[in-house]
């Protein structure tokens, strides 16, 4: 489908606005789905209690009297004659609709009665009357300069003129099977729905084609990376293997010596490796990962490990350094931050071999690296990078083997779906010698004792985390700031003890250089939004303080307790929260990520497991993968059976489905 111009009454001005909300084509367009649906049905006054939100119509009884106030601000009030008596109605800042309201004119209004004063002051005022069945109105996100009404007659008139051109991803015979529409008849219904069953239907029709499409990508990326890649086997000495793990300063756990056997098969294997290593908060994943890269050392190729941040991809650098003391291993550190003539030697070394094993961020993608002989990919925090940068990577080398670590436990179910297409190992276990985090949840009223807490630690030296959800206030919330805590911590603790904040918007090497500050024990308490959730380790900080953590899902909460701990001292996290106390007090009896994750996912769904919104592959459009769990179940099965199934391969869905993969990768 083509460009937004060819839709009739989208002008430059429109185009420009619709990109703002990542609409760019007809299909985006097309598929700008209502986010919510109001469902107007009349009602009666004599029905609705005072304060009721209610939908009436009726015939303007009285000329509307316009009041103009300080600030351009205006009112207008009139009567209306409905059904079940005259109200009055005042709408403010709505001047223009004036010359349109007559005496005698139908029109629905929307808004709070006032049954004292009977008057209601309205929100929205429309032409027209309610049919007897009520109307379903779809409402979509909008853009500065964009109404609900101009976003519903772009996506009518886009299917208007270009509705034969949208292409089905359903395949015939399984829309005959579930009784589908096509794609052009789901779209008008959900866009214009003529009632609750059709729009219904139409949504389980748009759903299932989201996660067919969606599964039918990652069985054929399973299958692709079955292919052989008997040239790339990597061989190696199983004995200086084991020499590299004994000399270890602390002995692996089973788990992790598990996630080791499963590594090395995939390496000696005839397929290409495509592992997710998840571990909990603190588990040693990380250390499976340097062995992985010792073996891949072994067996002459180089290796790549990415980070999200400088001071994750230095911590992971400092640390691989330590473990190969007394080997002939060269390792490199490739971040934004380094000098031009830095990253020039770095270049050279790493395209001519000298260069064994390289730790950056995603400075290890631009255009000028190149690499001599790249034998395996590991991405840290994965689902922080976008598909499209860890394609990238994978792209360095001819065939790599690639492994996904994630400190997000995912439930297995769930994993097996959405990470369907690679293996899993799980760390479950903690390494000996890590105490359990101490956690408490706290009423807003126990605020001294909170502090009380606070005090301790910092007499001991330590440092604290404090996180609240929001950055700044808006007019709709009393949520807990970053800058109302700031001040509540100076006014509480004084001169005494440095007090710094970090949040999302600010630029990264100023979050980079207060967290390198926090890292140094410059910074007695670290006041934060989510940023700093990703796995800095700083042993000296032995208290996370959470506030409004209702707002926040269980998994994040875990991933946060996690920042803590990381030392040999006691470590504690307070829950702070007024409400939901009894979801949080799970927080205050497991420590166990996983069965935390499951919790998580029965009671929020996918969304707040990974604690942000997902780049790429898993956030739908439509689908739901909580609510429409059975859905994509079936998809999965069924995609995969048309996958591999070959009497459909003439079929020009099933090659166009897999020219879409290969052209994103």
């Amino acid at each position: 489908m083509g460009n937004l111009s060819m839709v009739k009454g989208i002008g430059p001005k429109s185009e420009i606005l619709l990109h703002k909300l990542n609409i760019y084509t007809i299909n985006d367009l097309v598929t700008h789905y209502p986010f919510r649906y109001d469902y107007l049905t009349r009602c009666s006054l004599l029905d609705v209690s005072d304060g009721d939100h209610i939908i009436i119509d009726g015939r303007i009884d009285s000329v509307p009297i316009l009041l103009h106030f300080k600030g351009n601000m205006n009112r207008m009030n009139f009567r209306l004659a409905t059904d079940s008596g005259i109200v009055g109605v005042s709408i403010f800042n709505r001047a223009f609709l004036k010359k349109n309201l007559l005496v005698g004119t139908s029109v629905i209004v929307i808004g709070k009665l006032d049954k004292s004063k009977n008057v209601i002051t309205a929100a929205d005022i429309r032409m027209g009357k309610l049919s007897d069945q009520g109307q379903i109105e779809p409402v979509y996100h909008l853009s500065s300069g964009l109404t609900n009404k101009n976003m519903s007659t772009y996506i009518n008139m886009a299917l208007l003129m270009h509705g034969k051109e949208i292409e089905d991803d359903i395949p015939d015979y399984l829309a005959d099977k579930y009784n589908f529409s096509n794609k052009k008849t789901a779209l008008n219904i959900l866009h214009n729905p003529p009632s609750k069953e059709k729009l219904k239907e139409a949504m389980i029709r748009l759903k299932y084609e989201e996660l067919f499409s969606f599964m039918f990508k990652i069985n054929y990326l399973k299958e692709k990376n079955r292919e052989t890649k008997d040239k790339w086997r990597k061989e190696f000495n199983d004995d200086q293997l084991q020499q590299f793990i004994n000399k270890l300063p602390f002995k692996l756990t089973d788990d992790q010596l598990k996630a080791i056997k499963e590594i090395t098969e995939d390496l000696k294997s005839s397929h290409r490796m495509n592992r997710l290593l998840q571990g909990d908060v603190g588990s040693g994943k990380t250390i499976v990962a340097f062995i992985t890269m010792f073996m891949t050392y072994l067996s002459g190729y180089q290796s790549a490990l990415m980070a999200p941040t400088e001071i994750l991809a230095t911590q992971h650098y400092n640390n691989l350094k330590k473990f190969l003391t007394g080997y002939p291993i060269k390792v490199a550190l490739l971040t934004g931050s380094i000098s031009k003539k830095e990253k020039q030697n770095i270049y050279e070394q790493l395209k001519n071999g000298q260069i064994n094993m390289i730790i950056g961020t995603h400075a290890l993608i631009q255009e000028e690296v190149e690499y001599q002989n790249l034998g395996l990919v590991i991405t840290d925090e994965q689902h922080r990078f976008g598909v499209n940068q860890r394609a990238n990577l994978r792209n360095k080398g001819e065939q790599p083997d690639i492994l996904y670590l994630s400190a997000t436990p995912i439930p297995r179910t769930y994993a097996l779906t959405i990470y369907g297409d690679m293996d899993v190992s799980s760390i479950k276990t903690r390494p000996k010698g890590r105490k359990e985090i101490i956690t408490y949840v706290k009423k807003q009223s126990e605020i001294t004792e909170v502090l009380k807490m606070m005090e301790e630690e910092l007499k001991k030296d330590h440092q604290i985390y404090v996180i609240a959800p929001l950055i700044e206030e808006s007019e709709n919330t009393d949520l807990t700031t970053v800058y109302t805590l700031r001040d509540n911590m100076n006014l509480a603790f004084g001169n005494r003890y440095k007090i710094d904040l970090i949040h999302g918007k600010m630029k990264g090497d100023a979050k980079e250089l207060i967290m390198q500050e926090f890292v140094d024990n410059k910074i007695n308490i670290l006041i934060s939004t989510t940023v700093i959730e990703v796995g800095v380790d700083v042993a000296n900080a032995t208290m996370m303080v959470i506030f409004d953590a209702n707002r926040f899902g269980l998994s994040t909460l875990h991933q946060l307790r996690g920042r803590v701990g990381r030392g040999q001292d006691q470590s504690k996290c307070i829950l702070v929260s007024e409400q939901d106390t009894k979801r949080l007090s799970i927080m205050e009896t497991t420590d166990d990520g996983f069965a935390i994750s499951e919790e998580d996912f029965k009671l929020r769904g996918h969304g707040d497991l990974f604690g942000t919104k997902q780049s790429g592959d898993t956030t739908f459009k439509i689908a739901d993968i909580k609510q429409d769990y059975k859905i994509l179940l079936q998809a999965r099965n069924d995609s995969r059976e048309y996958l591999l199934d070959s009497k459909y391969d003439g079929d020009i869905l099933k090659q166009r489905l897999i020219n879409n993969i290969n052209d994103e990768k």
